[in-house]
């Protein structure tokens, strides 16, 4: 009994040693110290705006470049890119993209890969595909385009011999096929209700999620040597168990979290334990990413998600800054597209360098 009595104040001592040993988690008076890259962003003005807050919170930006009619043309946007990229090259990354007109012709894969090397010879870390590929677009002779379409596979071998990354949007958030009362966030309601075109809930002769689902996971199961960025989470937003399958099936896969905070926040105010054990786990495959858009003023301009706003510095400083809140600190914080408080998940220090730094550093080729 007296070796007992004796052993338990040197465990307790040990256990406590320990934790006084153990880093402690960031606070938000780190935000602005600690190296950060938002890897998922539209810089689609030329203005110094946007560099000018990066810098400001201790960003680097990934600003991504999108076969998209709400922005700019493709020359515009890729013009905006060089511009400043070569102003700011440590600072300011981006990622080109190729057009999807004329799909199907016998000049477009020639054509798309003129495109694709006139952006990697101005400095892109990576080229990215849109929602378009199975929602929007054709070829040539009328019949939709998926991405495990063949006719993809030269260009995709082409960037796989230059060691190029692929960026892939494919669908929508799961609440993209709901009913709005029955989306879980505010921020998805606003969106498909101001862009019927992508709600697909008005449109059930369009693919539905599972099919658009199954086509990007035949793509990158055909590729398993292409490394492959699968935006908004993957469009598996909607649960941290169909992701975690995901990033199991497919190991040259990583995902960003731009524009699905809220769906995460979500999952975790029901299970906080869970999400955050899916951060610790998969900490090497998940990157920062916000979806923040500086596009140039207009009046007529559809909400976007996250929404568009008249004082941009102002309002990706506030994403920011409330995405580390969430993901840095334990501290709650009130979040108005769920309508409810949402605690933080309080990662641990390496675990944050990680998912918003080192790991897009490393993946787009740009070291640490």
């Amino acid at each position: 009994m007296r070796a007992i009595r004796t052993l338990l104040p040197l465990t307790l001592a040990t256990l406590l040693i320990g934790a006084r040993a153990a880093p402690p988690g960031y606070s938000e008076a780190d935000f602005t110290r600690v190296p950060k890259l938002d890897a998922h962003v539209h810089a689609n003005r030329d203005a110094p705006d946007f560099l000018r807050i990066a810098t400001k919170d201790g960003f680097e930006l990934l600003s991504i470049n999108v076969d998209y009619p709400d922005f700019p043309p493709l020359p515009v946007q890729a013009a905006i890119a060089y511009k400043m990229h070569a102003a700011a090259p440590n600072r300011f990354h981006f990622a080109t993209t190729f057009s999807m007109h004329g799909f199907g012709a016998p000049d477009w894969t020639a054509r798309a890969e003129r495109q694709v090397d006139a952006g990697l010879a101005h400095g892109a870390v990576a080229v990215k595909v849109w929602k378009n590929i199975g929602m929007i677009a054709r070829d040539t002779a009328g019949k939709r385009v998926f991405l495990d379409d063949p006719r993809f596979d030269p260009i995709m071998a082409h960037l796989q011999q230059r060691g190029v990354p692929l960026i892939a949007h494919q669908g929508e958030p799961k609440n993209c096929w709901l009913p709005l009362d029955q989306m879980t966030t505010d921020n998805d309601r606003t969106y498909f209700r101001d862009h019927p075109e992508y709600y697909m809930y008005k449109h059930p002769n369009e693919p539905r999620y599972e099919q658009l689902m199954a086509a990007r996971d035949r793509f990158v199961a055909r590729h398993p040597k292409l490394a492959f960025d699968g935006a908004h989470m993957a469009s598996l937003e909607w649960s941290v168990d169909e992701l975690a399958r995901f990033l199991d099936r497919y190991p040259n896969a990583v995902v960003d979290l731009a524009a699905r905070m809220t769906q995460v926040q979500v999952q975790s105010n029901a299970n906080r334990a869970k999400v955050r054990a899916f951060f610790l786990r998969y900490q090497d495959r998940l990157m920062y990413g916000t979806d923040l858009t500086d596009s140039p003023p207009d009046p007529h301009a559809r909400a976007q998600n996250p929404p568009a706003t008249n004082d941009f510095a102002g309002e990706a400083d506030r994403t920011w800054r409330s995405d580390w809140r969430y993901l840095a600190t334990p501290l709650s914080q009130h979040v108005g597209a769920i309508r409810a408080d949402a605690p933080g998940l309080a990662l641990p220090r390496p675990v944050i360098d990680k998912i918003y730094y080192r790991n897009a550093r490393r993946f787009f080729h740009l070291g640490g």
